[in-house]
Order: structure tokens, then C-alpha cells, then sequence
């Protein structure tokens, strides 16, 4: 007999429930979270015949690698799980946990992906990176700020670094200099590590085929290359390329009730770092890209027709599609 287990997850403690294919509670209770310690458990009051949901979350990359190296693991939508969890009376954690228990019996869930820790781990690198320069961009418009302040202005002085021009500006000014350099010192620091993170994306892209691959596509490089890959990474997941598209978030929202039927904005779901570059790739093309292509002659025919930010969105999503389709058939693009 299939016994279904319900995990509620939390930093220290996992709450656990077990029930028969009837939907009758046979055990509940809880541990330290810990993937031994859970599956002791589970394979103790569930046998080995047992499928298991947890909600995705920040730590359930970890723990579904670790549990599926002996037992059926399912993770469930935490949006899909919340919708039917918040029609319980009382919401605990060993509710929670027999909640999703009886979802997983029941089916009536859609299972999640969960990436790889490869896929993770570069996923960790392009986001560690993406706060160094937002930092320093932060930290670059605050030095420019006070400078200001006191009729100073790089921007002026063309052909120089950054830190070399704000140099520069200080020599005579000391006063000033004692609020500036410390920030600029902080800013060469967060430039050098933004470095070191460089070095690594494209050391990751290099030993990758496929980011190599993808990277044939005009206005393609490591960074969008390396997001793409390990936000799909695997192209068999999606039937057809244009769901990717959706997937990223690219596609229209749409609200159809009776007779009413309009759509909306881009719905912004799933991956933000992989959907924000594919945009700044389609920039590129439409500001950059020098040498014909079809691709930015059909941009721009929609930017003439509905204006340039809806066109950089479409062929946001439309360099989307072509890159699972040149992913999924190994051959460049043309």
C-alpha cells in the first residue's frame, strides 16, 4: 500500500505526516531538519512505498537532492499548496504537513522542477555578481552626488576611469576628499570582486557546450548564456519552445470571464536575472547590432507599430524561443 507524506519545512524543524490511500492520518509529528534524520522517519511509520510532497522553498533544492537518494520526492508549487492550505481553520505546521499530504494523494498538484546543484551553484555566482555591480553602480551615483555637492564634476572629464577622474577633482579640495576616498576605496574593492566573478562566469561558460552553443545567437553573451542554461537546463523539459517564453515570464497576462477578455502586461513570473538579460540582449540588438538581421528588422517593424518598449519585449521573448530551439537542435544559429 502507497503511503503519502506531507513535509512542512522550516530552518530548524520539519513537521511530518503520513497518510493511507483513504486520506486516514496514520502518523504525525516532527524532527530537527535534517534529511537522515526525516527519512528514518518517514521509511519507519511509511515503508519504502511512499511518495512524498514539500513545498518549494529556499531550502528545498538541499533537502530534495538528499531524500531522493532512497525515497519519492514530488515538489509542489508553494502558490498551488497555499491555495488549498487556506482552507483549513487553523493553520499549524502539522496541519500544513497533512495538507500536503492529501494534495499529493489526491494529484492535484503540479510538479515543480528542481534544478541540479551544478545549476544552482552557477545561479549563485551570476546573483552574487548582479549585487556587487548594483552595489557599486549605487555607490558610483552617491560619489557623484556629493561631488556635486561642492560644484564638482567628473562627467566632464572624458578619457579616464571613474576612480581616477574623482581623483583628480580631490587634489585641491580636502575637505571633500575625507568624505570621498573612503567610498572610493570601497568602490575599487567591490570592482575587483565584480572581476573575480567575471573570471568564473566565463570559466563556467567555456567548460559549458551548450552556453557555448547558445552564444551564436546575436546579442547572446556569457552572462545571458549562463542564465538561460541554468535556469531551463534542461531543454526536453518544454514540448514546444514557445512555452519557454511564458515560462520566463515574456507573455501577456489574460483575464477572460463571460464576455469580458483583455490582456494585460507581461506577467513576470519565473526566473527575474534570466528574463532582465534576455531584455538587455534585445537592446543590443536594436541599439548595437550593426550588421543586418532579420531579427532586428522584425523588432523594429513592431517598435514602428506599437513603440519601441513593446518591441524590445517581444523579441525579448522571441530570442527566448530561438534559444531552446538552437539548444534543442545542437545546431548554430543562422
Amino acid at each position: 500500500m502507497t503511503c503519502f507524506v506531507g513535509l512542512d519545512v522550516s530552518q530548524k524543524m520539519t513537521a511530518i505526516c503520513v497518510v493511507d490511500n483513504a486520506g486516514r492520518r496514520l502518523w504525525r509529528g516532527q524532527c530537527p531538519t535534517i534529511p537522515e534524520q526525516i527519512s528514518i522517519l518517514v521509511r519507519r511509520h511509511a515503508g519504502d512505498d511512499v511518495r512524498i510532497g514539500v513545498e518549494t522553498g529556499a531550502m528545498t533544492p538541499w533537502l530534495v537532492h538528499e531524500l531522493r537518494l532512497g525515497l519519492e520526492v514530488v515538489c509542489l508549487d508553494a502558490r498551488h499548496a497555499r491555495a488549498a492550505l487556506k482552507m483549513q481553520i487553523n493553520k499549524t505546521d502539522q496541519n500544513d504537513a497533512e495538507g500536503l499530504a492529501q494534495i499529493v494523494r489526491t494529484g492535484w498538484y503540479r510538479s515543480v522542477h528542481v534544478k541540479s546543484l551544478d545549476s544552482h551553484r552557477a545561479r549563485a555566482i551570476l546573483g552574487a555578481r548582479t549585487q556587487l555591480v548594483g552595489m557599486r553602480t549605487r555607490l558610483s551615483n552617491h560619489i557623484r552626488g556629493v561631488l556635486k555637492t561642492f560644484g564638482l564634476l567628473p562627467a566632464g572629464m572624458r578619457g579616464l576611469p571613474f576612480d581616477r577622474k574623482v581623483e583628480a577633482l580631490l587634489l585641491d579640495r580636502s575637505d571633500v576628499a575625507l568624505i570621498v576616498r573612503p567610498m572610493l576605496v570601497a568602490w575599487r574593492q567591490l570592482r575587483e570582486q565584480i572581476t573575480v566573478f567575471d573570471k568564473s562566469v566565463r570559466m563556467l561558460v567555456k567548460s559549458n557546450s551548450a552556453c557555448r552553443l547558445l552564444m551564436s545567437v546575436p546579442g547572446i553573451g556569457v552572462l545571458s548564456a549562463l542564465a538561460y542554461v541554468s535556469t531551463v537546463e534542461d531543454p526536453a523539459r518544454f514540448v514546444r519552445s514557445r512555452s519557454v517564453g511564458a515560462h520566463l515570464g515574456l507573455t501577456p497576462r489574460q483575464y477572460q470571464s463571460g464576455e469580458v477578455d483583455r490582456s494585460g502586461r507581461i506577467s513576470r513570473c519565473g526566473d527575474t536575472l534570466a528574463r532582465t538579460l534576455l531584455y538587455e540582449a534585445a537592446v543590443v540588438i536594436l541599439t548595437r547590432l550593426k550588421r543586418a538581421s532579420r531579427l532586428k528588422d522584425w523588432a523594429r517593424a513592431i517598435a514602428r507599430r506599437s513603440g519601441n518598449g513593446k518591441a524590445r519585449v517581444a523579441l525579448a521573448r522571441k530570442l527566448s524561443v530561438i534559444l531552446h530551439s538552437v539548444w534543442r537542435s545542437g545546431q548554430p544559429f543562422h
